[in-house]
């Protein structure tokens, strides 16, 4: 089976969730997390994110560092990052540089349609 984890740099729970929203009110541009920053808003999902990640038939898969990590003991890398998973095999799709250069939710959307076209998912419809 085949899927795309996004995992972001940032913890899972309630109060890592307030901490996060502080972070982003009171010291936007030093937030951690800049899949976070493209794809929510500071309380919420972005609409056009939310839109997109409901209407897509892509396998999406969410994780918070700290789940990633219980998931998949041995992989070491930098968050956030976007992984591809076929079958047991995890390879980095959209690495934390490339998350850094992107500026708005299109552009993301728009490198993951395109790197999609790429791979056949085998266990879409």
């Amino acid at each position: 089976m085949q899927k795309i984890i996004f995992t972001y740099n940032a913890r899972s729970g309630k109060l890592n969730s307030l901490l996060d929203v502080a972070h982003k009110l009171i010291s936007p541009k030093t937030y951690q997390c800049k899949l976070c920053t493209i794809t929510h808003d500071t309380f919420k999902e972005n609409a056009l994110w939310k839109q997109f990640r409901k209407n897509t038939s892509l396998p999406l898969v969410f994780l918070h560092s700290d789940e990633f990590e219980k998931q998949y003991k041995n992989i070491e890398t930098k968050y956030p990052v976007i992984f591809l998973q076929e079958g047991e095999k995890l390879t980095e799709w959209i690495s934390r540089s490339e998350i850094e250069k992107i500026e708005t939710t299109q552009e993301l959307i728009s490198l993951i349609k395109s790197k999609s076209k790429t791979i056949n998912f085998s266990n879409l419809d």
